[in-house]
């Protein structure tokens, strides 16, 4: 899964531990989403939508590969 999660964090001007600190998760978990190693859980996405007040569909993408 892609994500805009790195560019909507810097456009805040936050670190990846200030939103680790936000969402309750570890500055190591921000990495993997941002590197698209880790896909969120449905209620950890509902959490970032609503930080960015953005919806789900704004801020993750399917890989091209698993729209199948």
């Amino acid at each position: 899964m892609r994500n805009q999660l790195r560019a909507l964090r810097e456009r805040h001007s936050w670190t990846q531990a200030m939103l680790a600190d936000r969402l309750g998760v570890s500055r190591q978990t921000i990495n993997a989403l941002e590197t698209g190693r880790y896909d969120p859980s449905l209620p950890l996405a509902f959490r970032i939508a609503a930080i960015f007040d953005r919806p789900i569909e704004a801020i993750f993408f399917p890989d091209a590969d698993s729209t199948r």
